[in-house]
């Protein structure tokens, strides 16, 4: 956000005639851009409309960078996308009814995953409002109402005096633990209306800090600093309130193995003694942290995926660390502390004592070989042991392919792909996914709005050929923009993911097989360098593009297949 100290200072003599003869010919679209720069905006996405032009042709009066999507659901993952990298608000511009309602799968993944993204949706014209049905184009009985149910919270502005102060208490919402998109929604008129106001110039919306309750920490210190198997789960909150130093801090002091959700990737070193890495749909992991006489669960809901499909059932003392409200004890009964993670970590780190681990005291170096390090390896060659087990080389050489080619500053963006879910566990890193919400076609749009928060690093996509066909169009925008965007569409002819699940529930498949484009030739025509490649050649292939500017595409036909589930036995 811009410095905001000046704004309790009153104005000069000059700034004050500035104030009193504001340029002429702005409108109430103008005082929409001008409060999201004032309060620190960047960069925005969307989709124009005829409700929202109002908005757009402020744009050019401003010093906004615009990136213009195909369709409204991918400007929202682009959207969620730059907000989970950057930390920062993402604004996205939509028109009304059809515009808006099509970034609803977008938006309930930014709910999911707690991306800041603040929807600015055009209404119909004021004299349409009411649900009075008065026939205008886009019409909806109650626009909000689509909204309230995905959303944080709902913003509506009914005169240009109110866009503003609405615009700054959506921005402090999404900001606010958690993280999570916002509505804001301005009729046609209001933004067309030539405006007399000042141009906006001094925006505050600094979020509210989420800190525990002292006796809460008093006691979780108290649990772990006694523990005699103390585990950590850490998710996705960990990463979002840039918690990962202080996690592996308390970490090491309470000798404790840490495990890290699909949504926590990167919470935790993945090659630490401690790291019990993301396998979260196995057993073994399962059982080791069903052993845990006091677990901490930081940023996680302990949802389906990291609850083994609900067959986890802590035998110890659960301490849940969350800054959703609604997640607290929602799965499992805890010690719930409603805090931001970054907070509870640090008060618990300065109010536990060092764990009398049976090969690690206090003065010892708490990564040093212990007990439970020696407990974390166990599991871990268990794991590995159940993979190969199995008859899956291919799929373990393409994730394989696919990391080392990958520059280490370099983000990498997942579709609901048979890849991504071997990712997810067995991916050495960070990275994002569309698994919050689970919808299809997140990698490329988001990819693409990753890129746009940073153009000098390359970005990766990853999608199913199934997956890719629903964003097939953003080809264009990577074009247009230029930006760096490896994408590779691992072809397997299907849905196959849901192909496996039929097939093994039903014994046959339906509706999972796909007419599909020759996708090097499709990329091609939209001028992006395009390659169809080879188990054998994909990491040389994808090195070189990633390595090229601009956009690019690499095929790879494969027939993939997951490992066996657990939660099943």
């Amino acid at each position: 956000m811009h410095d905001h100290d000046h704004e309790f200072q009153p104005f000069t003599a000059e700034q004050t005639a500035a104030a009193l003869a504001p340029p002429a010919g702005r409108n109430g679209g103008d005082l929409v851009v001008e409060t999201l720069y004032g309060l620190g905006a960047t960069t925005v996405f969307g989709l124009p409309g005829q409700h929202a032009l109002g908005m757009f042709d402020a744009l050019r009066r401003s010093d906004l960078t615009y990136i213009g999507l195909r369709v409204e659901n991918n400007a929202g993952f682009a959207a969620d996308a730059y907000g989970r990298v950057t930390g920062e608000v993402a604004p996205l511009l939509l028109s009304t009814g059809p515009g808006a309602l099509t970034s609803l799968a977008a938006l309930q993944e930014a709910a999911s995953a707690s991306a800041p993204v603040l929807a600015i949706s055009s209404q119909v014209p004021s004299a349409g409002l009411g649900g009075g049905r008065h026939g205008y184009l886009h019409e909806l009985r109650d626009q909000q109402a689509s909204f309230r149910d995905i959303v944080k919270s709902v913003h509506p502005v009914r005169t240009a005096s109110q866009i503003p102060s609405a615009i700054a208490a959506a921005w402090e919402s999404a900001l606010t633990a958690p993280h999570g998109p916002v509505w804001v929604e301005i009729p046609q008129d209001v933004l067309l209306a030539e405006t007399i106001l000042p141009v906006v110039t001094a925006m505050d919306a600094t979020p509210r800090e989420l800190h525990p309750r002292p006796e809460l920490t008093a006691v979780a210190a108290h649990l772990l600093s006694n523990a005699s198997r103390p585990a950590i789960i850490a998710g996705g909150g960990v990463v979002r309130a840039d918690a990962v130093g202080k996690l592996r801090a308390l970490a090491e002091k309470l000798a404790a193995p840490v495990v890290t959700t699909f949504g926590g990737k990167g919470a935790f070193p993945w090659t630490h003694p401690l790291s019990l890495q993301s396998w979260m749909e196995d057993r073994h992991t399962t059982d080791f942290l069903e052993e845990a006489d006091v677990l901490l669960v930081v940023g996680s809901g302990l949802g389906e995926l990291s609850s083994n499909y609900h067959t986890f059932r802590p035998r110890g003392r659960v301490i849940q660390i969350e800054a959703d409200l609604g997640k607290l004890e929602s799965n499992h009964p805890a010690l719930g502390i409603h805090a931001d993670a970054r907070n509870a970590l640090s008060a618990l780190l300065d109010s536990v004592t060092e764990r009398a681990d049976p090969a690690v005291n206090s003065t010892a170096d708490p990564t040093a070989d212990s007990s439970a390090a020696e407990a974390v390896r166990e599991v871990l060659a268990k794991v590995r042991a159940r993979i190969d087990a199995q008859d899956l080389t291919l799929e373990q050489r393409v994730l394989a392919s696919v990391r080392d080619a990958l520059p280490g500053t370099s983000p990498s963006f997942w579709d609901m792909t048979i890849l991504a879910y071997w990712a997810w566990s067995a991916w050495p890193g960070p990275l994002h996914s569309g698994q919050g919400a689970g919808g299809l076609g997140y990698a490329f749009p988001a990819a693409i709005g990753a890129a746009a928060a940073d153009r000098t690093t390359p970005v990766l996509a990853v999608s199913g050929d199934g997956g890719a066909m629903y964003s097939i169009a953003e080809l264009a925008t990577a074009r247009q923009y230029d930006l760096p965007v490896t994408w590779l569409i691992v072809d397997d002819g299907g849905y196959g993911i849901l192909r496996e699940y039929m097939t093994d529930a039903f014994g046959d498949a339906t509706g999972t097989e796909l007419s599909r484009p020759d996708f090097v030739a499709l990329a091609e025509s939209f001028g992006v360098p395009a390659v169809r490649t080879t188990p054998e050649t994909l990491r040389e292939d994808l090195s070189a593009f990633l390595a090229a500017p601009g956009p690019s595409v690499v095929v790879l036909p494969a027939l993939l297949r997951m490992f066996a589930p657990t939660h099943l036995d």
